[in-house]
């Protein structure tokens, strides 16, 4: 899994800084393996990680046919009622000339209503990741990268004993894959492969940190 920089949380929708375009340029250079051996990219429709889609696994999609290939996932925003982890809405992003090419045909008039299925508590964000385990799961590719945000990969990235606690850094990438005895259950839990594909280096988000002091490519 690769995981998207944290923006200032007042900022709706927040894009990367300058920093955080440099940090997905590097990432790109250090998963050169991945770039190859990717089958599918699938990104969190937030403009963060669709512009470190775009920048970080630039050659994974030239070679998988463009920018109109990678499906965006609405499920796969962020945990947060922040503003900047709140999404814009369909009409918004294909009018932004920055988002041309991408097919947001998957985003639902509610996706950023942060209700329901979409809220941010907890039983809805351990459902929300349960469903995306399985949307990956039941897809016929081999490798896929998956480009979102900490606090749902935690989930995303839960075991039976409860989600994950790793804080992630910028430009992280992290493998996984299913664990062999839950992955036709319904939970269809995921293990890490390996420790580090590339470890970020830049230190916990301002989002990261706020959860280690009270209590994120696949």
């Amino acid at each position: 899994m690769s995981f998207a920089i944290t923006p200032t949380p007042e900022v709706p929708d927040a894009p990367l800084t300058a920093l955080g375009k440099k940090q997905a340029a590097a990432m790109c250079l250090r998963v050169s393996n991945l770039q190859q051996e990717a089958d599918l990219i699938i990104s969190s429709p937030l403009r963060r990680t669709l512009q470190t889609t775009r920048i970080g696994w630039a050659p994974a999609i030239e070679r998988l046919g463009g920018i109109g290939n990678v499906i965006c996932l609405p499920e796969l925003q962020e945990s947060n009622r922040y503003p900047c982890d709140t999404g814009s809405l369909r009409e918004e992003l294909e009018a932004d000339p920055e988002f041309a090419g991408f097919n947001f045909e998957l985003l639902a008039a509610e996706w950023t209503s942060k209700k329901g299925f979409w809220g941010s508590d907890e039983p809805a964000l351990e459902n929300r990741a349960k469903w995306v385990r399985q949307f990956l799961r039941n897809r016929p590719e081999k490798t896929i990268v998956v480009v979102s945000h900490g606090g749902i990969i935690r989930r995303i990235t839960a075991t039976a004993a409860g989600q994950s606690v790793h804080q992630w850094c910028n430009a992280e990438v992290r493998t996984y894959e299913f664990d062999p005895e839950s992955v036709q259950t319904e939970d269809c839990w995921l293990h890490q492969k390996e420790n580090v594909a590339v470890a970020g280096g830049y230190g916990p988000t301002g989002v990261e940190i706020d959860i280690g002091q009270t209590e994120s490519s696949l």
